[in-house]
């Protein structure tokens, strides 16, 4: 008889649907903590009839190279800045425009209204689908040299940015030397000294313990970042309608 409730256990077991999902940040990172919790309610609004396997730093790759794979249908779910979208498409770029908005409310009322659900609605002809956006919150720099105070401190400083060209041109403007590399690289850019300092929300910074190797902290407010779940269209056409629901209302609670 023990034998047969093992057997019908692991049947049970079998029957999951395991999603794949991957981030840049590490677990205990707000995003992290929404991605588990993300997990967690998929698990209980389905029975255990879907479940979400996390991947955190970056372990399957960068944001670019996790884009491709949800393309393919490898990696079905992430959650990463939209400027990681804008290489599929374009207007997910305009969040990293400097001081578009003024606080999160004026932010969070574009993302949750007609111009947001707009965005969403590109995604599935590039083999993407979009599920919620969550918060990320404004830009600022830190520094292991010397304070940001004006404009005049940026020149000569060896400043790590994103693999988005918006970042690379906007700190080539105010005099510094951007260094693109994908976020798990930069702890260690920032303790070896191969950057002199870089720009993350204050969850980010202190999330992934970034002021532990830097000095300053100058508060910009620069750009304000979202951050998108998003999944792969592949996977996507595989789920039933409920299944789908279960994902998006999952994605909206969760939201960190």
């Amino acid at each position: 008889m023990g034998a047969a409730l093992f057997c019908a256990s692991a049947a049970h077991a079998q029957e999951a649907k395991v999603l794949r999902m991957s981030f840049v940040n590490v677990k205990e990172h707000p995003h992290g903590v929404g991605a588990e919790r993300f997990a967690e309610l998929v698990s209980k609004k389905s029975g255990g009839k879907l479940a979400v396997r996390l991947y955190p730093g970056g372990t399957l790759g960068s944001d670019m190279q996790v884009v491709s794979s949800m393309q393919g249908g490898t990696i079905d779910l992430s959650v990463m800045v939209p400027g990681s979208l804008a290489g599929v498409s374009k207007d997910f770029g305009l969040f990293d425009l400097p001081f578009m908005f003024r606080n999160a409310t004026e932010a969070d009322a574009v993302l949750d209204g007609p111009f947001g659900a707009k965005l969403m609605e590109l995604l599935p002809p590039k083999g993407l689908v979009g599920l919620s956006f969550w918060d990320h919150g404004f830009r600022n720099f830190t520094t292991s040299r010397k304070p940001i105070v004006t404009a005049d401190d940026f020149q000569g400083l060896k400043l790590r940015v994103q693999q988005i060209p918006i970042y690379l041109d906007m700190m080539k403007a105010l005099g510094a030397n951007p260094v693109p590399l994908p976020f798990p690289e930069l702890y260690g850019a920032l303790e070896s000294h191969a950057v002199d300092g870089q720009e993350n929300p204050l969850t980010s910074i202190v999330g992934s313990r970034l002021h532990e190797a830097q000095k300053f902290l100058s508060i910009t407010r620069h750009t304000y970042n979202p951050l998108v779940v998003v999944g792969s269209k592949k996977s996507w056409d595989k789920l039933s309608s409920d299944e789908r629901k279960i994902l998006i209302d999952a994605a909206n609670e969760a939201k960190p």
